[in-house]
């Protein structure tokens, strides 16, 4: 018999990361999971990523036990490492902050493809390059 989903919880933790401590604690601690259990798991199937933040979905069962699903990093996460920036324009794309080439545009799109609403990289990478903009990133071929 399939175990009935009390509760989903999205959040996005760094990789390999994960404690007991704010954030990740007072969000699943009200749901009643183990989280020692949650760190212990999350921690281990992430520590080959290197401190990526990563989008994770926790779905909570009647007997407090949990699966999760580990989703690709955000694009603009991924534009702002390849462009190496800390943080994109105030100003939308009125301002540049970086540069990013069309090669480093594939390699997010192939990297973020099986989290979108697309099946091809090259829709993919229209959206990145959206995204890249609107971050006042200058894409360059």
């Amino acid at each position: 018999m399939a175990k009935n989903v009390t509760k989903e919880i999205k959040l996005q933790i760094p990789a390999g990361k994960a404690t007991p401590a704010p954030p990740v604690g007072t969000v699943l601690g009200p749901a009643g999971i183990n989280l020692g259990e949650f760190c212990t798991k999350f921690n281990d199937a992430t520590k080959d990523k290197g401190g990526d933040v990563l989008p994770v979905v926790i779905s909570v069962y009647e007997d407090r036990s949990f699966d999760f699903v580990i989703k690709t990093p955000p694009v603009p996460f991924l534009i702002k490492k390849y462009a190496k920036i800390n943080k994109g324009s105030k100003q939308g794309s009125k301002e540049e902050v970086g540069t990013l080439t069309m090669a480093q545009i594939k390699e997010i799109a192939e990297i973020k493809l099986p989290d979108l609403n697309c099946y091809d990289v090259e829709k993919a990478m229209s959206q990145v390059i959206g995204t890249a903009k609107n971050m006042g990133i200058k894409v360059v071929d």
